[in-house]
């Protein structure tokens, strides 16, 4: 095996051993925090995700102080611990936070936002801008019927949930446990977050939740998944 063979192997090993030691940690060593420059490096495989068209639909809320945290609790059973009898993610976690998906109002082909974010972000050619509101209308009108607010909503949560794969993947990689969280009131929580966050939920709609940390105990049963017949087939 020559040396670039050798290389490629280990970071086989290394990718399987992070997925293999990740699980959706439901409790954290509360007294571990998760190094600045660790997560700085989670945040930036979240900016870096890839999107459909590159629109980036997203935006990562890092909540840290407690009482803000706490704001959540009565509402998002799938953080709260009242599954397992303790103060849960909420509680135990060094990092939690909300990925929030645009709107209609931001993705609809043709919008204002989209517009900016081809000259200031993308930095296209006019004439590549033309281009793109043809695609992308066509995309959305034509080959996948998305056309109401919520279908966009949802499909720019589909884009939110990549973001959150590539952070717990770099996470894990580094030995920082996470975990997803769905089960929360989407109608309460976006009214605490216009509340008390002041988003404009005109524009941004919460889609899914995160905590990251570093686990308080090894998990009680082992990873279990479809055979890779089962999960995999070849044409």
């Amino acid at each position: 095996m020559n040396a670039i063979a050798g290389i490629a192997t280990d970071i086989q090993t290394q990718i399987l051993d992070a997925f293999n030691f990740r699980h959706a940690t439901k409790v954290f060593d509360h007294t571990r925090k998760i190094d600045d420059s660790a997560f700085a490096t989670m945040l930036e495989a979240a900016r870096l995700s890839p999107t459909s068209f590159g629109h980036e639909p997203f935006k990562v809320l890092v909540i840290q102080a407690p009482e803000k945290r706490e704001l959540f609790r009565e509402f998002s059973w799938g953080a709260n611990g009242m599954m397992n009898g303790s103060r849960g993610q909420l509680g135990t976690a060094s990092h939690f936070g909300i990925i929030l998906a645009s709107t209609g109002q931001m993705m609809k082909a043709g919008s204002d936002y989209l517009q900016t974010h081809y000259r200031s972000v993308k930095q296209l050619p006019e004439d590549v801008i033309t281009l793109f509101n043809g695609a992308y209308g066509n995309f959305q009108t034509t080959d996948h019927d998305i056309t109401t607010d919520r279908q966009i909503t949802d499909w720019s949560g589909k884009q939110a949930y990549i973001v959150l794969a590539n952070m717990m993947t770099a996470g894990a990689l580094m030995g920082i446990d996470s975990c997803p969280i769905e089960g929360f009131d989407m109608g309460r929580t976006t009214e605490t977050l216009a509340q008390h966050f002041g988003i404009d939920t005109a524009q941004w709609k919460p889609a899914v939740m995160f905590a990251f940390g570093y686990r308080a105990k090894e998990p009680e049963f082992a990873k279990t998944r479809r055979s890779m017949d089962e999960t995999v087939s070849w044409f």
